[in-house]
């Protein structure tokens, strides 16, 4: 999980955005929440004025991000034609760290940077916490 890549690379789990894919009948996204959190699907379908929006299984999202490792979803679905969507959570820390579509690798960045680079991206609060 995200919790764990970030408990194992020692990275506050609140700076590691978290792609969740969900989808409808209009098309696939990737949702970005802190790996600590998860995607409350309610206030994200009304934040993107999408009614039907469910979580992506397994084999969709293998079939959606084929040259990744299974289970290994990037952070920015751009190159794969998939648009983004930010939880305003991720943007509260000094740092962000991406996940890149393998179970090794991190790309950390500044706040700056981070802003920067999902500057075009829809955001809004859709996240919720998980309870241990």
């Amino acid at each position: 999980s995200s919790a764990e890549t970030a408990h194992a690379a020692h990275v506050p789990p609140h700076l590691l955005a978290k792609p969740v894919v969900v989808e409808d009948g209009t098309g696939s996204l990737l949702a970005l929440v802190p790996a600590d959190r998860f995607v409350m699907l309610g206030p994200l379908s009304e934040l993107l004025g999408r009614r039907h929006l469910r979580l992506a299984d397994e084999d969709r999202i293998a079939e959606l991000f084929p040259d990744c490792e299974r289970g290994a979803v990037p952070a920015i679905g751009t190159p794969w034609g998939l648009p983004i969507v930010v939880d305003e959570e991720l943007e509260a820390g000094e740092r962000a760290y991406l996940e890149c579509g393998d179970h090794e690798a991190l790309l950390g960045m500044s706040r700056a940077q981070f802003r920067e680079l999902v500057r075009t991206a829809p955001h809004g609060r859709f996240c919720g916490e998980r309870v241990h």
